[in-house]
């Protein structure tokens, strides 16, 4: 048999728990007979919890939702949502005891894969983590393999996601032991294909130390830290190029490519998942979407990231509306904006000014300013002093004079040996 479903939780042992997608009206009804019996706020007296019990949960969603004992402790109860497959310790108040809904299956379906063996024989936390990062929420293709010895086991099944086989994948990530033919035929056929997981950007080639070389400063954190475009091939001592270089083509492709995917915005999906450094679409305040990377959850109602766009290195608070998903082809074009520290200087300590860069108040919202100044409009070239631990670099004006030396002179910095 083979089912469409939607991947509700992965169990800590790697069980993959999935709701057929012919089930999900009758579990929509369900939802909305219990919100309309259940008003209460949970069971606030005393009272004796039995293992495997039937109750409902006050989800942290406010929602109430079927579920079952499966462990006491101290202070809480631990409690698998029956028809999602998660298992949470749940404080007492926010569960209540009740038979209503005994008679009703659970609509969540727990499967494991089938012919296959994780590295250990058990899932291991890496790649449980990878499960859920991959499949939770997720629509995919259930092919039924082998039905369980008993009513509450697990479904041995072949799962593919995007059309690509889970258990190739997690073998090709070297997390588990395919013994299925069709899922090796599958690897074989695969190797080279899959993406790297998580997706991440890569960084463009590095200039080697002692060149110089033509630069925009896209994005000024402090006065001293920066991030610029730079091709390091065509720098101001007119070396040859290197044969096959490519590095304009990939500018100019990716161009294209964000173009097309800006004609075609509506189509990608809405970021489903946040993990910190994954790669996403972002609408700037020019309404294009541009390439991104997740940092951080701001605030949670309504929820709001911050991203920082890779190919400018600027950084934005949006709302979940104005993320997409990466298509997975613009990944194969490196970063254009890489970070780089300006040698040659450091703050003032006689810079009185009071108004401070609040993440950086070594420095003066004036000398940000007067740096941002000296900079805009004009031809900059940038020598490498250092790659390791960070990229290092000289940044001169178009009239070959450092950058920095305008600081100094303002009183705003000081030369640093």
């Amino acid at each position: 048999k083979i089912f469409q479903a939607v991947v509700s939780s992965i169990g800590c042992d790697g069980t993959i728990y999935v709701i057929p997608k012919s089930f999900e009206t009758e579990l929509k009804n369900l939802m909305t007979e219990i919100q309309n019996t259940f008003k209460c706020l949970g069971r606030l007296e005393p009272y004796s919890w039995k293992k495997g019990e039937a109750c409902v949960v006050r989800g942290s969603d406010t929602m109430w939702y079927r579920g079952k004992v499966v462990e006491l402790g101290v202070g809480t109860v631990q409690v698998q949502y029956i028809d999602h497959g998660c298992i949470e310790k749940i404080p007492p108040c926010h569960l209540y005891p009740t038979t209503l809904y005994a008679g009703i299956p659970p609509f969540c379906i727990p499967c494991q894969l089938s012919n296959t063996v994780p590295v250990g024989n058990f899932w291991q936390q890496d790649a449980v983590n990878c499960l859920q990062d991959l499949l939770t929420n997720e629509e995919v293709e259930i092919h039924v393999q082998k039905l369980p010895d008993n009513p509450w086991g697990k479904l041995s099944v072949r799962l593919y996601f995007g059309g690509m086989s889970l258990s190739s994948f997690m073998a090709y990530q070297k997390y588990c032991v395919t013994e299925d033919s069709q899922e090796v035929q599958d690897l074989e056929l695969y190797k080279g294909v899959f993406p790297v997981w998580p997706p991440s950007y890569e960084l463009p080639p590095l200039p080697v130390p002692g060149d110089t070389f033509p630069v925009r400063v896209t994005h000024f954190v402090s006065p001293k830290e920066v991030y610029i475009w730079f091709d390091p091939w065509k720098n101001l001592r007119q070396q040859a190029a290197p044969e096959g270089d490519n590095t304009s083509c990939d500018l100019e492709s990716l161009d294209k490519a964000l173009n097309l995917c800006n004609e075609n915005v509506e189509t990608l999906p809405l970021l489903t998942k946040f993990q910190r450094g994954m790669p996403c679409l972002v609408e700037y305040q020019d309404g294009r979407w541009y390439r991104a990377k997740l940092l951080s959850i701001t605030e949670f109602d309504p929820v709001r990231i911050l991203v920082q766009f890779v190919d400018y290195g600027s950084f934005s608070v949006v709302p979940t509306n104005r993320m997409r998903q990466m298509p997975s082809h613009l990944l194969q074009y490196p970063v254009q904006a890489v970070r780089a520290v300006l040698a040659g200087f450091k703050p003032a300590l006689c810079d009185k000014n009071v108004q401070r860069i609040p993440y950086s108040p070594e420095w003066s919202v004036e000398a940000l300013w007067a740096m941002i100044e000296c900079v805009e409009g004009k031809q900059l070239s940038a020598s490498v002093l250092t790659l390791l631990p960070e990229v290092t670099i000289y940044l001169y004006e178009d009239d070959n004079n450092l950058v920095h030396m305008k600081l100094i002179e303002m009183g705003l910095a000081e030369l640093d040996e």
